[in-house]
């Protein structure tokens, strides 16, 4: 049970960085120049999550082609979940301006899950993986909580509604690190490794089909955001190689 609270607590570091960018839409004025740079910062960290991180870990696995199939798998995943909110999107019609702040605080929400899922399951193997999983995500989830809550804000909804919808981003990633570390505890290795390939096309998915394009879609051409890029994940690769 220790071992649990132990995940449980490093599950909070990624909803934490999501309440960052919450309480920064909150203060910062609306910026596309800004909210570009923090989404290749993101990109940046999230690509070296899986990169530095996971994939030599989860290459490590027998048989492999498993894990590569669990791989692609989350990244399937990830493209039902996007169609259902296109879906969703379709349906509410005349209503979306007043639904849009929901779908994608649902967005960051299935993000959390997985993030959650991936600390889980990353704390089963060991706790510095665990915790190193967790770290990268606060700056990568940044940009969700704070374009969540600005759509929020820009929908009028109230302050006070506004920070408990910052506090409930914790919720989805309670919960996936309890699945992840629950469903894999005392299982064969192969199975700890798919779970956490898994996790990993998730996320793969994630920065190649939301995350770039919306940040090259806000892209000045000032390069700027590819230094910040690189510069994130340089920043995870230093994080890994010396505190991983």
């Amino acid at each position: 049970m220790q071992n649990y609270l132990i995940a449980l607590a490093l599950s909070t570091l990624p909803a934490i960085g999501s309440f960052l960018g919450g309480c920064l839409a909150e203060f910062l004025p609306s910026s596309t120049q800004n909210l570009s740079l923090a989404l290749h910062l993101a990109a940046g960290i999230a690509l070296a999550v899986v990169g530095v991180e996971l994939m030599p870990q989860i290459l490590q696995a027998e048989p492999a082609w498993l894990v590569i199939l669990a791989f692609v798998m989350g990244g399937g995943f990830f493209v039902i979940t996007r169609q259902l909110i296109k879906w969703i999107q379709r349906r509410v019609g005349g209503h979306r301006n007043s639904t849009a702040s929901w779908l994608i605080f649902l967005g960051v929400a299935v993000d959390l899950f997985s993030d959650g899922l991936m600390v889980g399951t990353g704390s089963t193997i060991s706790f510095g993986l665990g915790l190193i999983l967790a770290l990268g995500q606060i700056m990568a989830n940044i940009p969700g909580g704070l374009v969540t809550i600005a759509t929020f804000k820009d929908q009028k909804v109230s302050r006070r509604k506004r920070q408990i919808i910052s506090a409930s981003f914790c919720l989805p990633a309670f919960l996936g690190v309890t699945i992840g570390y629950w469903a894999v505890r005392g299982q064969p290795e192969i199975l700890q490794f798919s779970l956490l390939a898994f996790t990993a096309g998730i996320l793969t998915t994630v920065v190649v089909e939301n995350m770039v394009p919306e940040a090259a879609e806000k892209e000045k051409e000032t390069y700027l955001e590819t230094l910040f890029f690189v510069g994130g994940f340089a920043l995870f690769a230093l994080i890994s190689a010396y505190f991983g």
